[in-house]
């Protein structure tokens, strides 16, 4: 009722004002002010209710933190995960990762990875501390499983880069680090196993220093070291904390010791000094001699460190449950939430066109699938969502292939468990079950077409054969190498043409052994292993030319191509392995066979006629030929390409390839003279040597064809005392006697096959 009286009211008003003219409406200004203030009432509150939902997005990212913890073998990753997860609620237990209760921990949920104490597949989980979410992943740190850190460092936001106190910097320190640059992840570094003997963290952090080129400086002291390692001074907040409890859970705050106050008052001094150099708001008060407090300290570290300028040096001692939540409290002060760090995508609608991404979750849906699993339920995908929000139900683009799938599950990971979720928003790591992808395919919700940059995926450098022992298990043995190249980017399945046997490559002795191992523990089938092949590639060392004429004339149609030109070396190194440039001027060859011309040469380079590898760093230049307007063929000319390449190779005085490992040897003082005689014996190149207390660290670059073995001959070498590890470092030329003997032996094996 009350409503039809204010319209009758509204139609009174604008009657009146109506009737005063005839000639022309002039709307009463009563009328306009009312309008005008509907309007705005109704827009402001639509802005109001904006602001408001873009600042609870805001300030749940802020509370938001994705990090790997990453280092080199034996340092305590997994061991400083499992007490995050304890001190966090996630598990209620601590289990050791080679504990005598042989539960082993958490993370490593494999059989496998609890059986040798090590990690073998990064895995993810989730806690809160002190109401902030922090994703975590724990990463391998062998060199073997190397693709399992890159694809975990593409898609956080920061890092924990642990150092063991006794063994420093290592090569896969060196190599983790090297991949956090190349993501630019901004990082911590916490120095583990003070409690051991020999423990020397200011070693340690001027070999950060030296080694990494790290700008870091210390944030802790330790109070005592090895078995009088007792707590940590905060130099930031400048208290002392001590670990009380059956595990530590107890953080107890005290005053400094008064015989610690003079290094505490040097290290700090060195603290404000180092993040000076690279803090301009914090070099002003340090220039001016005003007291620093501890806010604008801690402030300043963040900015330092959220820029990628400085390194916080965080210590403690995981097994000792000594300095965890200290460093909790450092990943949610100095790391960056999502927002703070770039990411960017590239636009396939405009020539691939860099757009940085807002990492709002009121922008259209962008995720990355950055690794695969075969679960008990199907295919899981993790994925990193950038911007947008994904809900469970919804349809989603996979913008590599332009599928279109509906998402019927999506969890959360903690370890090997799941938790169903019903939405998730940007900066979130997710898995989802049912959707077919590759790892590394980006998925959008259709409004936008963008891909995210991809990971770097190092080649294989060993090869193993591998046949089932029983015939019928054939299906499933197809079936596990299949689901682990999904997998794994760096585990390659392929088919020796000549043999016909299976040959399996990936990046060491260990990798392939471990998925042999999988591939009879879960799926019961037996394998038989040949001895392991090195993937050697060919290569030419000069330019030489070709002219070839293939007829053959058989009843019907028969077969004409010629083609002319020349191949020459790429520079080694070279971005781009095979070049092919069609410099034909005129119709010698109709267009239409030039593809068939350059499938051809790219096939005879995949077998080259010293030892049958493929052949690399090679350009072919097509420059004349002829066809018959009959007998030519796309077939014709391909056969034509593939006699033309055999034909001028050896004139082009090719050289094999071989990987050359950089090999890193630890080893005590006395051995160190019959090591280094070893690794010359194998035509190794000795490129560094350094003392690191009573041990000799030996770094030399070694064929991989002279490592099969050299774990036993090194234990046999140092009583069991001397340690290495190896990582690819490129191919090169193999010297002239080498070259002879790996033809002469190929000849010989392809003859006893005839």
């Amino acid at each position: 009722m009350a409503r039809s009286g204010k319209h009758t009211a509204v139609r009174l008003l604008y009657a009146l004002s109506t009737s005063s003219t005839s000639t022309q409406t002039i709307p009463s200004p009563i009328l306009l002010q009312r309008h005008t203030r509907l309007f705005s009432a109704g827009s402001a509150a639509r802005l109001k209710e904006e602001k408001d939902k873009a600042a609870w997005w805001k300030e749940s990212m802020e509370k938001v933190r994705n990090i790997g913890i990453s280092a080199h073998i034996d340092s305590g990753k997994t061991t400083l995960t499992e007490r995050i997860l304890y001190y966090t609620g996630r598990i209620h237990e601590i289990h050791e990762v080679r504990g005598r209760d042989g539960v082993g921990a958490k993370m490593d949920s494999m059989d496998l990875e609890r059986e040798k104490g090590i990690t073998i597949q990064s895995a993810a989980t989730y806690c809160t501390w002190k109401d902030y979410q922090v994703n975590i992943i724990d990463t391998p740190g062998h060199v073997d499983f190397t693709i399992e850190v890159e694809r975990a460092l593409r898609v956080l936001d920061g890092a924990i880069l642990v150092l063991c106190s006794v063994g420093g910097v290592q090569s896969q320190s060196i190599t983790v680090d090297r991949q956090m640059r190349r993501y630019e992840v901004p990082r911590l570094a916490f120095i583990n196993k003070l409690d051991r003997m020999g423990a020397d963290p200011w070693k340690v952090l001027n070999q950060a220093r030296s080694k990494l080129r790290h700008h870091s400086a210390a944030v802790q002291v330790p109070i005592g070291l090895e078995e009088d390692f007792q707590g940590l001074v905060d130099l930031v907040q400048l208290k002392a904390y001590y670990f009380h409890g059956a595990n530590g859970e107890k953080v107890v705050t005290a005053e400094i010791p008064s015989n610690m106050e003079s290094l505490v008052a040097e290290k700090r001094h060195e603290l404000i000094e180092m993040i000076s150099e690279v803090d301009d708001k914090l070099a002003e008060s340090f220039l001016a001699d005003e007291p620093i407090s501890s806010s604008d300290l801690e402030e300043a570290i963040r900015r330092a460190t959220v820029a990628r300028k400085f390194v916080p040096v965080f210590m403690g001692s995981a097994f000792k449950n000594k300095g965890v939540q200290p460093l909790l409290d450092g990943v949610l002060s100095y790391l960056p939430w999502p927002t703070e760090v770039s990411n960017y995508a590239l636009d396939q609608n405009n020539n691939e066109e860099k757009i940085s991404l807002s990492g709002s979750p009121t922008g259209p849906l962008v995720a990355l699938a950055f690794k695969l699993e075969e679960g008990r339920f199907g295919q899981l995908t993790y994925l990193r969502i950038y911007e947008g929000v994904i809900k469970k139900g919804d349809f989603i683009h996979n913008v590599n292939t332009g599928k279109k799938v509906k998402v019927p599950r999506l969890v959360r990971m903690h370890s090997n468990e799941m938790e169903d979720i019903q939405e998730a928003h940007a900066g979130q790591i997710v898995a989802v079950f049912g959707v077919d992808c590759a790892s590394g395919d980006t998925f959008t919700d259709g409004s936008v077409k963008y891909t995210m940059t991809s990971m770097n995926v190092p080649e294989p450098v060993m090869s193993l054969a591998v046949s089932p022992v029983s015939k019928d298990s054939g299906g499933q043995f197809s079936k596990a190498l299949n689901r682990f190249q999904r997998e794994d980017p760096t585990f390659r399945v392929g088919l020796d043409a000549e043999s016909g046997q299976t040959i399996i490559s990936g990046m060491g002795e260990l990798h392939l052994d471990i998925y042999v191992e999988r591939i009879r523990r879960e799926y019961k089938v037996e394998a038989t292993v040949g001895k392991p092949r090195v993937n050697f590639r060919e290569a030419i060392t000069q330019r030489a030319d070709f002219d070839y004429l293939h007829k053959k004339q058989t009843g019907g149609q028969g077969q004409y191509g010629r083609v002319c030109g020349f191949i020459e070396p790429l520079p080694l190194g070279s971005a781009t392995k095979f070049e092919f440039e069609n410099m034909i001027v005129g119709q010698a060859i109709p267009s239409n066979f030039i593809a068939s011309i350059e499938k051809g040469f790219r096939e005879a380079a995949n077998s080259g006629s010293l030892v049958g590898h493929p052949v690399e760093y090679i350009r072919v230049a097509l420059t004349d030929g002829a066809s018959h307007t009959v007998d030519s063929s796309e077939l014709a000319f391909k056969l034509a390409s593939i006699y033309a390449f055999r034909q001028c190779y050896m004139a082009a005085r090719p050289v094999i390839l071989e990987p050359v490992m950089l090999v890193e040897v630890k080893v005590p003082g006395e051995f160190q003279g019959s090591v280094t005689g070893d690794i010359n014996k194998r035509k190794g190149v000795i490129v560094g040597n350094d003392q690191d207390g009573d041990d000799s660290v030996i770094t030399a670059l070694v064929p991989l064809n002279k490592m099969f073995g050299y774990s036993t001959d090194l234990r046999s070498m140092t009583q069991g005392k001397g340690e290495f590890t190896m990582e690819y470092k490129e191919h090169s030329p193999v010297s002239h006697d080498v070259q002879m003997e790996l033809v002469n032996s190929y000849k010989a094996t392809k003859a006893s096959e005839i």
